[in-house]
């Protein structure tokens, strides 16, 4: 009897919804159906925006850019960083840093095996990359290693 009671408190037990095993849905302020999401971006931008992918290194045109303006998400054109905190990080991905406070979120991936903090777009949650702790010491000491199909970059206007 004993083993019977046991073995239908761990069943109760595991079989359990607790608040911390509930997948939090997140509302954003831009927010559209897949199909929609589909419509409006390009194969490569819906596997990095919408399905967390990540492009190959070296293959954005943004890595090397060093033009002065900002970087907006690729989806939303919410702006994301600034052309003054990028850095050449050496990994194949734009890198920045710092953000633009307020323009992004932030959140866990255990994908490969280990917890890294991913980022997304605060405004359509669109996922970026990912943030690391072994950017420039002289500055923040933070590498926001982004997807460059993730990003849009707007040239300052010379004035």
């Amino acid at each position: 009897m004993k083993k019977i009671i046991l073995c239908l408190s761990l069943i109760t037990f595991f079989n359990c919804n607790t608040s911390a095993q509930k997948k939090e849905t997140k509302q954003y302020e831009v927010s559209k159906t897949e199909v929609e999401w589909k419509a409006q971006l390009s194969e490569q931008e819906y596997y990095v925006l919408r399905k967390s992918g990540t492009e190959r290194p070296f293959s954005s045109p943004l890595d090397k850019n060093y033009d002065e303006g900002v970087y907006v998400c690729a989806a939303c054109n919410t702006a994301l960083f600034k052309s003054e905190h990028k850095f050449d990080s050496g990994t194949g991905w734009p890198s920045f840093d710092r953000i633009i406070e307020g323009n992004v979120a932030y959140g866990t991936d255990n994908d490969l095996g280990y917890s890294r903090d991913e980022e997304h777009c605060a405004t359509c949650g669109g996922h970026l990359g990912h943030v690391f702790n072994d950017g420039p010491k002289e500055t923040t000491g933070k590498r926001h290693c982004i997807n460059g199909v993730a990003l849009k970059f707007i040239p300052k206007k010379n004035e």
